[in-house]
């Protein structure tokens, strides 16, 4: 496979996978609330997640949803309702952030919880179909597999920017009223991804 080929393979793993989606917002606001590792963690079970997924659909899972619609309803409506679920998490959060909050008890979002986001999210199915349409024949997992080695560091990279991000606004934030903002803020984006899942 020539470089350019990988270059361009690699520009478009950044991105769709730094580019905002459910993930990336979970992502960020783990930063906020949560000691760095746990985004950490949760980033590492969203990329081998969506790794996973990837290599599933360049296997031909997508050509099964295709023929079993009511497949791809369920896990359309699953991702809706996890993504309700975060989003209530979000509005319900009081914003302290006290001297033990990195211990806090409050929901943080586990490698698990970021593995099963993807193969809830309708971005990583567009992203992992697309990527498999327009980089492989669809006939070698050579080819398949390449591409899904190259978007580990660069999902990995992409969504730890954000819990990074998050980490760092979180120096700056000292107010509960100005963090339930933020919370509330992303609550609201993801509200807005299910109404485009429904709409879509």
């Amino acid at each position: 496979m020539e470089f350019s080929a990988f270059s361009s393979m690699a520009i478009f793993a950044l991105v769709a996978s730094i580019t905002p989606g459910p993930v990336n917002l979970v992502g960020l606001t783990s930063g906020t609330r949560h000691h760095l590792s746990v985004g950490l963690w949760f980033v590492t079970g969203a990329t081998l997640g969506f790794v996973l997924l990837f290599i599933a659909i360049g296997l031909g899972l997508n050509q099964i949803l295709l023929r079993f619609p009511a497949l791809n309803q369920i896990l359309q409506w699953g991702g809706i309702a996890f993504l309700l679920y975060l989003s209530w998490i979000l509005l319900r959060d009081n914003g302290e952030l006290g001297a033990d909050s990195e211990q806090s008890t409050d929901y943080a979002p586990s490698f698990m919880t970021g593995a099963i986001m993807q193969w809830l999210n309708p971005k990583a199915w567009l992203a992992s179909a697309s990527g498999i349409a327009a980089y492989t024949d669809g006939q070698h997992i050579a080819e398949v597999l390449i591409f899904a080695g190259l978007y580990l560091p660069v999902c990995w990279f992409s969504l730890a920017s954000w819990v990074f991000v998050g980490a760092f606004l979180r120096r700056f934030v000292d107010n509960s009223a100005i963090l339930r903002g933020i919370n509330r803020v992303l609550a609201l984006m993801l509200l807005a991804s299910c109404l485009l899942i429904i709409l879509g």
